[in-house]
């Protein structure tokens, strides 16, 4: 089913409102999940409605937060999202890295007592609006084992940088440190399709590719999969997200991660406060004009482009290339709509009182 953009912004914001966001909130919290089905990231778009709605329903998301500073220098500053939706926090976080890096060359944010923040590449993109390079992370759910385990301690634990070009789009990196996100996982659920080998094991630390086996106790594997395909690469980037987000903010970090997930609950007496960000900027002219950075990042691209090609059918992709070309295919044609996405969101709609999905 294909939606029109706008029809899904509209009804995603309503139904932020309906829970109790401000116009303001609701509307940010919207733009967020659309960037995410706009870049054809599924994942992480309107399909994570319920998801919120469901932590809200459990008071785990307060819908009308107050957002605050409470630890700061002049170049660094960690933030309380008194447990408000991420999709809201972390642009806050990252406003303030923004204007501590017009300030002072560069700007850190970490921040505590949050949730899920949707793609990180919605934040990161903030700072490259003005000139800057933007740096977002996040933990997540705990799902993944470290190499050599069979325990949950991480989530997928994302990294993103987007850097500004000139007369191309930014090249922006926006990755899982897991073998894959959990998202592709429920794609392929309501898909009713395996997943490749390689992304998860069951309880017992065998390859499995049901994408159901995570609720019967088995676990994500890092980027890398296992030890002899670098695995510990994966589980040493998802470290660092971690301790970051929540060593250092003084969030929760990992198994003691709140779950985003429904079929794992959160921990009793978690040594930190919610789900954690770190966001940062960093002025491009602070190392050099901004102009000759971008001329050369456009060389660099150009460059990369033309690398001599395995498959004459297979060209060379930059990072953050495949997203906007279906951000620019979905703004024109629509967001396709898997119709178990469709039905959840119309039950969503039939409980708040907000016009369905046709």
């Amino acid at each position: 089913m294909l939606i029109s953009s706008s029809t899904l912004l509209t009804f995603a914001q309503n139904i932020f409102l309906a829970i109790g966001c401000s116009q303001e909130h609701a509307k940010l919290a919207a733009d967020v999940l659309l960037k995410a089905d706009l870049r054809g990231i599924d994942s992480h778009g309107v399909a994570r409605l319920s998801g919120y709605v469901r932590l809200w329903e459990k008071q785990r998301i307060n819908a009308t937060p107050n957002i605050r500073i409470v630890h700061e220098t002049a170049t660094t500053a960690t933030v309380d999202g008194d447990a408000g939706l991420g999709l809201i926090v972390a642009p806050f976080a990252m406003r303030i890295a923004i204007e501590k890096a017009e300030k002072y060359g560069s700007g850190w944010v970490a921040v505590r007592n949050s949730n899920h923040f949707g793609i990180a590449g919605y934040h990161a993109l903030m700072a490259v609006e003005k000139d800057m390079i933007g740096y977002a992370l996040t933990n997540a759910s705990p799902l993944v084992a470290p190499t050599f385990s069979n325990e949950r301690m991480l989530g997928t634990n994302p990294i993103c940088y987007a850097f500004p070009a000139g007369k191309y789009p930014p090249v922006i990196v926006d990755m899982a440190t897991s073998a894959a996100a959990n998202g592709k996982l429920e794609i392929a659920q309501r898909k009713g399709i395996d997943v490749p080998e390689g992304w998860i094991q069951d309880k017992q630390g065998n390859a499995v590719v049901d994408p159901h086996s995570l609720k019967s106790g088995g676990s994500l594997l890092p980027l890398g999969s296992d030890r002899e395909h670098g695995s510990h690469k994966g589980f040493g980037l998802g470290s660092i997200v971690d301790i970051l987000s929540g060593v250092l903010s003084g969030a929760a970090y990992g198994p003691w991660v709140p779950p985003f997930v429904a079929f794992l609950e959160p921990s009793a007496n978690p040594p930190g406060q919610g789900i954690g960000h770190f966001v940062g900027a960093m002025r491009v002219d602070g190392f050099r004009p901004a102009q000759d950075f971008k001329d050369n990042l456009d060389n660099w691209i150009e460059r990369f482009k033309s690398a001599e090609q395995i498959n004459p059918d297979q060209k060379v992709i930059i990072p953050g290339e495949p997203e906007l070309e279906a951000e620019i295919d979905r703004a024109q044609n629509g967001i396709p709509l898997v119709d178990a996405v469709v039905k959840d969101l119309n039950e969503l709609a039939g409980r708040f009182g907000v016009e369905k999905l046709r």
